[in-house]
C-alpha cells in the first residue's frame, strides 16, 4: 500500500540532487556558473527548507536539482521533494555526511507516503535511490505502521489485525499464538474478554515470539482496540470519527517488531497485542462492573470509554511474568496526554531514569522526539475504589488523566523495567515528511535505543 519512493541504488542513471544549507548558500552560489546563477536568481531560490530548483547544463537543459535544507538540515528538509518533483529517479549528490544523507533520504520517503488501499494518488512520487539498507528498513516499518492505522475498522477488526500479525510472524519465522473468544476466560484474560465481548468479531490476545531464547528478553505490548465506540459511555460523534486509530499502539508494537527482526537485533522478542472492538450490544460491559484481571487484581469500571487500560492490564501482567529485561508498551490511551503535549510529541512514562534518559536522547538524535512525564505516586489515590482494589479511571477525569492512566498500568508491570508511550498516532494536517493520517511516533526512537543497548 506504499509507493516505492526509496529504492536500493542499483547504479541506474538518475538526476543528481545537490543539497545546500541556507547559511552556506551565498558561498555555494558564487561557485556556480553564470547560467546557473541566472536560473537561481530567476527562481528566487535561497536554500530554505523544502525549496527546490533545477540547474542547467552547459547547453541550458535541466540537468540537476538543488534542494534547500534551511537553517537546520534534517528529516523534514526533503520531506516534500518526492511529491514536488516530476516522477523519475534521483540520487543525492556527494556532500552530506552518511548520517545526514540517511536522514534526508528517510524524510524523502516519509513525505512520499500516501495510503493507497482504496484510491491511487494522482501522480507517482519521485524515487530516490539509496545505498543504506537501514534507511529502507526504517521506512518500511513506519509505512507498515501507518498502513495499519489508516485502514478503516471494517477491514481492521481483531480478526484482520491478527492476520496482519500472523503474516509478519510468517515472514520472520516466529512463534505465533492467538487466544480468542471464550478461550480468553479459560486462560484468565477476563479484562480483554470483557471489553471485547459485545463485538461480533471476538476479542483475542495475539502473542508473537522471535529470537534466540538465550538473548535478553524484550517485550512489546500494543493496545489493539480496533474501534472504540466508547461502549455504553458512548462517545460523541466527533470524538468517534477517528477511532479506527485506537489500535495505533498495536500498529507501533508490530512495526517496531518488524524493524527489530529485519535488523536482526540480538534480543528474545515477544509481542503481545490485546485486540478488541469496544462495541455496544446487550452483553456490553457496564460502568460499575467489577473485573478480576489476569493478575487477580479486581478493577471497578469507572467509564467504559477507558477500555484501553483494561485490555493492556491483562497483557502487561502476562508480559511481566517472564521478567523481561525491558517491557515497552504503546497505546493511544488518553486525550489528556494530547492536551499536555499536543499531537506530535508522545508522552513517555518510565520506571527507570537511565532508560528514560537514553530513549529521549536517541529520540532527539534520530528526530523522533519523546517527552518524559511523571509517574507521580501520590496520584494513585485517584484510582481508589470502595468496592474493588482499583478503579479503572479517576471519578473526576479533568486532572492528570495521562498520569492516572499510566499509574493504573504500572500496577500490572511488577518490578520489570517499563516504558509506556501514550501516543496520538495521527497527523491532523500534512507537514513535510508527515502526511495527514496515521503516524508512527517514538517507534524510531525506541529502535535506536534498542539497537544501541543490545548490539554492543
Amino acid at each position: 500500500m506504499t509507493h516505492p519512493a526509496l529504492l536500493e541504488d542499483d547504479g541506474r542513471d538518475a538526476t543528481p540532487v545537490v543539497v545546500v544549507a541556507q547559511p552556506e548558500f551565498d558561498a555555494w552560489r558564487s561557485r556556480q556558473g553564470a547560467l546557473a546563477q541566472a536560473w537561481l536568481q530567476r527562481t528566487g531560490f535561497r536554500a530554505g527548507a523544502g525549496e527546490l530548483a533545477w540547474l542547467p547544463d552547459d547547453q541550458g537543459e535541466p540537468a540537476q536539482v538543488v534542494a534547500g535544507l534551511g537553517e537546520a538540515a534534517g528529516i523534514e528538509s526533503l520531506g516534500g521533494a518526492a511529491r514536488q518533483l516530476p516522477a523519475g529517479d534521483y540520487r543525492l549528490a556527494a556532500g552530506p555526511t552518511p548520517a545526514l544523507a540517511g536522514r534526508l533520504a528517510l524524510g524523502w520517503g516519509l513525505g512520499a507516503y500516501r495510503f493507497a488501499k482504496y484510491r491511487e494518488p494522482p501522480k507517482p512520487p519521485a524515487t530516490l535511490l539509496v545505498d543504506d539498507s537501514a534507511v529502507l528498513d526504517e521506512l518500511r516499518a513506519v509505512c507498515h505502521c501507518r498502513d495499519l492505522i489508516n485502514t478503516p475498522a471494517a477491514d481492521m477488526l481483531p480478526a484482520q489485525l491478527e492476520e496482519s500479525a500472523r503474516q509478519l510472524a510468517l515472514a520472520h519465522g516466529t512463534e505465533f499464538e492467538a487466544v480468542t473468544g471464550a478461550a480468553l476466560l479459560a486462560r484468565g484474560f477476563r479484562a480483554i474478554h470483557t471489553v471485547g465481548r459485545a463485538s461480533e468479531d471476538p476479542p483475542r490476545l495475539i502473542d508473537l515470539r522471535w529470537g534466540d531464547p538465550r538473548h535478553p528478553k524484550v517485550t512489546l505490548v500494543g493496545k489493539g482496540v480496533c474501534f472504540d465506540s466508547g461502549g455504553l459511555d458512548i462517545k460523541p460523534a466527533k470524538n468517534m470519527r477517528l477511532m479506527k486509530k485506537d489500535m495505533g499502539g498495536a500498529a507501533h508494537a508490530l512495526a517496531l517488531a518488524q524493524l527489530v527482526m529485519t535488523r536482526g537485533l540480538p534480543v528474545r522478542l515477544r509481542v503481545l497485542v490485546p485486540a478488541v472492538e469496544n462495541a455496544i450490544a446487550g452483553d456490553a460491559y457496564r460502568p460499575g462492573d467489577v473485573i478480576r484481571t489476569y493478575k487477580g487484581v479486581t478493577v471497578e469500571v469507572e467509564n467504559t470509554d477507558a477500555e484501553g487500560r483494561l485490555v493492556m492490564a491483562d497483557a502487561l501482567a502476562l508480559a511481566a511474568e517472564e521478567a523481561p529485561a525491558l517491557l515497552v508498551d504503546f497505546a493511544t490511551l488518553t486525550g489528556a496526554a494530547r492536551a499536555a503535549l499536543g499531537t506530535d510529541l508522545p508522552a513517555m512514562f518510565a520506571t527507570d531514569d537511565s532508560i528514560a534518559a537514553n530513549v529521549a536522547r536517541h529520540g532527539a538524535e534520530v528526530e523522533d522526539p519523546v517527552w518524559r512525564m511523571p509517574l507521580f505516586a501520590p496520584y494513585r489515590r485517584m484510582l481508589d475504589s470502595e468496592v474493588a482494589e482499583l478503579r479503572s479511571a479517576p471519578a473526576n477525569p479533568a486532572y492528570a488523566g495521562a498520569i492516572a492512566a499510566a499509574l493504573f498500568l504500572e500496577r500490572f508491570t511488577g518490578d520489570v523495567p517499563w516504558l509506556h508511550f501514550d501516543i496520538m498516532a495521527w497527523n491532523l494536517t500534512t507537514r513535510p515528511a508527515h502526511p495527514a493520517g496515521g503516524e508512527a511516533v517514538g517507534l524510531r526512537a525506541m529502535h535506536a535505543y534498542l539497537a544501541d543497548r543490545f548490539s554492543r
